[in-house]
């Protein structure tokens, strides 16, 4: 069996900035495929350095490898802050009022790319498997190739892929894709953004694409595409759900919502969350309904994430108002209507508080897939289950009809959906979560490894 290894932004290491927030999908994803393959995780460390070190640091927990590189506070600001997570991030969730277009962010995204390209290439022996995650990464594998390298390279998007008529206002939308072209295998989340890749790949650059196969020729190389939605690690997330810690915070929550129904929700504070319009709908919940702020109470964890960045600081102060302003028309001396909570939790008590949870809230307004809909689903009691409110904007409402798909831009859609939920008869709660769970329970992270895995070894 060959080495796999794995390269994306972070690495999910002990002292890692954002290492808490990094332990979703694609940490835990990760580590199943590295603890198999025996291979290597090669990323940034989350630390920037005034001096620009060529040292790795490496290090060996739990079975996985992991190799680090600290990045200067420029290179931070132009690679991550700047292209990554002001151009790329809001351009692929189709929010070009957010994206920035910006020529020196540009060349640092590039400097970085060709920067992680040296510093990974000594450690890649001849017949390993290279699999390189996300919009960060995106002209890695082209970089790779100019080294020299041979391998089977492949390549994930974790995010949307925008539709041609958007993806084409990115001043280097041809050279991008030509350098995906040089991955052997591209994976993407849904048909949908697959079809979107295909499109600008047949119409913008001239590409010969079978769509049956997802094969792309041009200019003598030859890529595959194709959709691989990502599942959650159902044996590790169940065996959080048997410890005590998820017990307690099951009880926790139980004891401190006094008999009403709790609706929660877990998401990065992040705008394509949909986390503003998602309390502006309960708003109108509470406004059509105001005898129901005693059958209801809201959770909304929300942990912080990529403070330097400007529009994530300002959706921090518009969701706490938001609140503010519901929880002070609302609000009783012995009840509060929605709790915010800006801090991260671990999987074990989110498992607790999912159970605890006769509704699970998912209304991002454009989302490659979201795991959370699916930890959810995954935390329900089998014998008296909750409910599954879903954005139809995410990826997963692909894969999970059964959800009450909802409109995360509509008030109305939210209030009318919420109130189903909590009037949902048990027999229809049981059929919704039957026909959604085999689902999460057999599309799993370990067989959305193995497809990937599968297909780049060819």
């Amino acid at each position: 069996m060959s080495r796999l290894v794995v390269i994306s932004n972070r690495v999910a290491v002990p002292k890692a900035r954002g290492a808490a927030g990094a332990q979703g999908g694609l940490a835990g994803a990760l580590n199943s495929a590295l603890k198999k393959h025996k291979g290597v995780w090669f990323g940034w460390s989350g630390e920037a350095n005034e001096e620009r070190a060529g040292t790795i640091n490496m290090q060996r927990h739990d079975g996985v490898t992991t190799a680090t590189i600290d990045l200067t506070p420029q290179e931070v600001d132009d690679y991550y802050n700047g292209y990554a997570n002001s151009t790329l991030w809001p351009l692929f969730h189709y929010r070009l009022d957010l994206t920035r277009y910006e020529r020196e962010t540009a060349k640092g995204y590039e400097a970085v790319n060709e920067r992680f390209a040296e510093s990974v290439t000594p450690l890649i022996e001849e017949d390993d498997l290279v699999w390189v995650h996300d919009y960060h990464l995106l002209p890695l594998g082209e970089r790779l190739r100019s080294r020299g390298l041979k391998n089977r390279i492949g390549f994930f998007l974790h995010t949307p892929w925008p539709p041609t008529r958007l993806f084409v206002s990115l001043p280097s939308h041809e050279r991008l894709v030509k350098t995906m072209l040089e991955y052997d295998v591209v994976g993407f989340q849904t048909q949908e953004w697959l079809e979107s890749f295909l499109h600008y790949c047949q119409k913008e650059l001239g590409a010969e694409v079978d769509e049956a196969t997802g094969k792309v020729t041009y200019d003598g190389r030859e890529c595959t595409a194709r959709a691989y939605p990502i599942g959650i690690d159902w044996d590790h997330f169940q065996a959080q759900g048997d410890t005590g810690e998820a017990r307690q915070a099951c009880q926790r929550l139980l004891s401190s919502t006094r008999h009403r129904t709790a609706m929660i929700g877990v998401d990065r504070l992040d705008y394509s969350k949909g986390l503003p319009e998602r309390i502006d709908g309960i708003g109108r919940f509470f406004d059509q309904n105001p005898e129901r702020v005693r059958d209801l109470v809201y959770i909304q964890i929300a942990p912080p994430s990529r403070e330097d960045v400007d529009s994530y600081q300002k959706i921090r102060g518009e969701l706490e108002q938001k609140t503010g302003q519901i929880n002070g028309a609302r609000s009783e001396v012995d009840l509060v209507p929605i709790r915010y909570v800006n801090r991260g939790y671990s999987h074990a008590e989110l498992f607790g508080f999912f159970r605890a949870s006769k509704i699970g809230m998912v209304s991002p307004l454009r989302d490659g897939m979201n795991l959370v809909a699916k930890e959810y689903l995954a935390a329900q009691d089998p014998e008296d289950p909750g409910v599954l409110i879903l954005s139809r904007f995410a990826g997963a409402a692909a894969q999970l009809p059964e959800a009450l798909l909802v409109n995360p831009h509509s008030p109305d859609d939210l209030s009318y959906m919420i109130g189903k939920a909590l009037d949902m008869p048990k027999a229809e709660r049981l059929r919704r979560y039957e026909a959604s769970v085999a689902t999460v329970r057999d599309d799993n992270v370990q067989a959305w490894t193995e497809r990937f895995t599968a297909d780049l070894a060819g």
